[in-house]
């Protein structure tokens, strides 16, 4: 009988002393009525509720403005120090503001400052009028982007975020989807979401006088990890906030839509970042090791050199050991000429215990034409002369 107890204080022990090494999943509640969490490199969902409800945005609208802005800069259609004039129509702006005269010029860096932390309605019809002529027509771009990253339900009435008509509308899943874009493809947009004061100079006939930039993402100061990105409230939206957070490689973005009060939206957007981090493992394969030439059949050479297509990102949410992750290529057994750069040649396929996680296609870098006559009697006769 002792001998019995000893042994299962001895499992006991064991078992406390794994307790520590055992992944805890922590759960996650919100009390907002429409989130989602995903994590930004894959784009996969993580958590959701109530996603594609279609909602007021407020303000996280300005996250298209700045992202077709963005694109605008990478286009070389317009520059940082470019001088922005704010109009009529865009300095009689209500809301959230910056407090742009009319006549007023600041270089669109300082707009963008304006609009990222102090959610400025001014600023943002500035930029849209600089780069679209009006923004009306800007509003029309905003649109078209949307239908092109598959944002169902969204539709954009303006550029700030300011109106509350039934017709600008979106839902926590299209803004994560548009905050990804902007995110992913021009980061830099984080040296502008990190800001949490600083000032900028008001130059008009007036005088000259300064204002405070203060940032309205009050989750900088709150979540050790937040990078942005983006917060927004009406009287019918009421408070939302896109928030973007990295921690230890992994990038998350979490959407509030119409949490009541802004205390809740930051709790909630907390909560999910937290879980996010709790239960996310990121397989990252670079892909940056060269592949050996493959063999072709009849063509004027008898290889020809392939890449990778691009790296290869697996999110794993359930704990398991991505160390076991197999890379396994997969080819062809011939390949006849003709080949063209850029075809793909075959698959590099990822395996966890023999379930696929995805692949990434292998291309052919060169181009190898079939060979004819006149090639292999110089082949030939290469053969001969040797």
């Amino acid at each position: 009988m002792l001998r019995v107890k000893r042994k299962i204080a001895l499992i006991m022990a064991v078992v406390i002393w794994m307790l520590p090494m055992i992944p805890v999943k922590a759960e996650v509640a919100v009390s907002s009525p429409s989130v989602i969490l995903i994590e930004s490199s894959t784009g996969q969902i993580i958590y959701e509720l109530n996603s594609a409800e279609r909602r007021s945005p407020a303000s996280i609208t300005k996250i298209m403005t700045l992202l077709l802005t963005f694109e605008a800069l990478a286009s070389g259609k317009v520059s940082l120090t470019d001088q922005v004039l704010t109009s009529e129509h865009a300095s009689s702006m209500g809301g959230s503001q910056v407090y742009l005269a009319a006549g007023e010029v600041q270089t669109l860096e300082t707009m963008i400052k304006c609009i990222v932390v102090a959610s400025g309605n001014d600023a943002s019809v500035a930029v849209a009028e600089h780069i679209a002529g009006s923004e009306q027509a800007f509003v029309d771009m905003m649109n078209e982007k949307a239908v092109e990253l598959g944002m169902v339900d969204t539709h954009f009435e303006d550029c700030c975020g300011l109106s509350d008509s039934d017709g600008h509308y979106s839902c926590a899943r299209d803004v994560a989807i548009m905050s990804r874009e902007l995110t992913t493809k021009y980061p830099d947009i984080f040296n502008y979401t990190t800001i949490w004061m600083e000032d900028i100079t008001h130059e008009t006939r007036q005088g000259v006088t300064n204002f405070t930039l203060s940032s309205t993402n009050k989750l900088l100061k709150q979540y050790q990890w937040a990078t942005g990105l983006k917060t927004g409230s009406t009287s019918k939206a009421r408070f939302c906030l896109s928030a973007t957070a990295s921690k230890d490689g992994i990038d998350l973005i979490a959407v509030i839509m119409g949490a009541p009060d802004k205390d809740i939206r930051s709790q909630d957007a907390q909560a999910l970042l937290t879980y996010g981090f709790s239960v996310c493992n990121l397989y990252i394969d670079e892909n940056k090791d060269v592949l050996p030439p493959l063999a072709i059949d009849g063509g004027v050479q008898e290889e020809a050199a392939v890449r990778y297509q691009g790296e290869f990102r697996y999110l794993d949410v359930k704990g398991s050991d991505l160390s076991r992750v197999e890379k396994v290529f997969d080819f062809p057994e011939t390949i006849p000429a003709p080949v063209e750069e850029g075809a793909e040649a075959g698959k590099v396929k990822y395996l966890l215990d023999g379930a696929e996680l995805g692949s990434v296609p292998v291309l052919f870098a060169e181009s190898v034409e079939k060979a004819g006559f006149g090639d292999y009697f110089k082949k030939v006769m290469g053969y001969f002369l040797l």
